[in-house]
C-alpha cells in the first residue's frame, strides 16, 4: 500500500485491485479521521499508517457511500479501535441491505446493521462539519453518496462522484453508477466550492477541477444521451 501526502492535513493511501483503490487520512488537533475504508486487505496497513503518523488516535470513520470497495476494512478497524462510523442517512438502508441499490439485482449487506450512524445534522437539518471536513450530499453514483470538503486545505475527497483520466475529471464507472444524470447534476458542486485539489477513489488526483467541469459534464451527457434538462 502506497501513502502520499495530499495537503497539510490529508494523506492518501492506495492499493491496487485491477484498478486503484484509495482511502484518506485526515489529521486534526486531537486525532485522526479515516475517510472510506477500501477493501478488507487494507485494514492492517491503514492502522499501521495511523499509528506511525503520531497525530493522535483514530477518532471516526466517514464513508462516501456503502459499496463494498469503500467499506471493506470497516469491520476490523471499528472493532479494534472502537470508533464511530458515519454515512449519510439516505445511504444507510442500502449499505445494511434493507434496500437494493439502484440497478443491482439484490440487496448488499456490506455492513452489519447498527454499525453506521447518520452524519450529524444541525437544528436546520444541514450536515455538520467533522474534523475540518464539510460533508455534501452528492447522489447519483449511489443514493446517499457524500463528498467531504476540507475547507482550510481546499481539498475535496470525492469518493466515486468522479474518476479521472489524463489529469481531468472523468465519469464514475457506469456499471456501478445508479443514475449518471443525477451524478452529473451533483458535480456542479465543484463550481460552488472551487477546490484546488480533488481526490477520487479510482484514479489520480485532479488539480483545479472546476476549470474543466463544463467540458466534463457535456462530454459525459453526450456519451450517455442525457438531456440537458436533467443536469442543468
Amino acid at each position: 500500500m502506497k501513502a502520499e501526502r495530499v495537503s497539510q492535513h490529508i494523506w492518501s493511501l492506495r492499493t491496487w485491485l485491477l484498478i486503484p483503490v484509495r482511502v484518506w487520512i485526515v489529521a486534526e488537533k486531537g486525532g485522526v479521521t479515516l475517510v472510506d475504508a477500501g477493501v478488507p486487505l487494507m485494514a492492517k496497513g491503514i492502522l499501521s499508517f495511523i499509528d506511525g503518523l503520531n497525530a493522535g488516535p483514530l477518532k471516526q470513520i466517514l464513508l462516501t457511500h456503502g459499496h463494498s470497495d469503500h467499506v471493506g476494512a470497516v469491520k476490523r478497524i471499528a472493532q479494534e479501535r472502537q470508533v464511530p462510523v458515519f454515512a449519510h442517512q439516505v445511504e444507510i438502508p442500502y449499505l445494511e441491505g434493507h434496500k437494493v441499490y439502484p440497478r443491482r439485482k439484490k440487496a448488499e449487506a456490506n455492513i452489519a446493521p447498527g454499525v453506521v450512524q447518520p452524519l450529524p445534522e444541525n437544528e436546520q437539518g444541514a450536515l455538520e462539519s467533522i474534523a475540518g471536513l464539510r460533508p455534501y450530499l452528492t447522489p447519483g453514483h449511489s443514493p446517499g453518496h457524500t463528498v467531504y470538503y476540507h475547507e482550510e486545505d481546499r481539498v475535496m475527497l470525492a469518493g466515486d462522484l468522479f474518476t479521472s483520466k489524463a489529469g481531468k475529471l472523468y465519469r464514475p464507472m457506469p456499471m456501478f453508477t445508479a443514475d449518471m444524470g443525477e451524478a452529473l447534476k451533483s458535480s456542479w458542486l465543484l463550481r460552488d466550492l472551487m477546490p484546488a485539489h480533488l481526490e477520487v477513489c479510482h484514479g489520480k488526483p485532479v488539480k483545479d477541477p472546476a476549470d474543466h467541469l463544463e467540458e466534463y459534464v457535456r462530454a459525459t451527457a453526450a456519451a450517455h444521451s442525457i438531456p440537458a434538462s436533467v443536469w442543468q
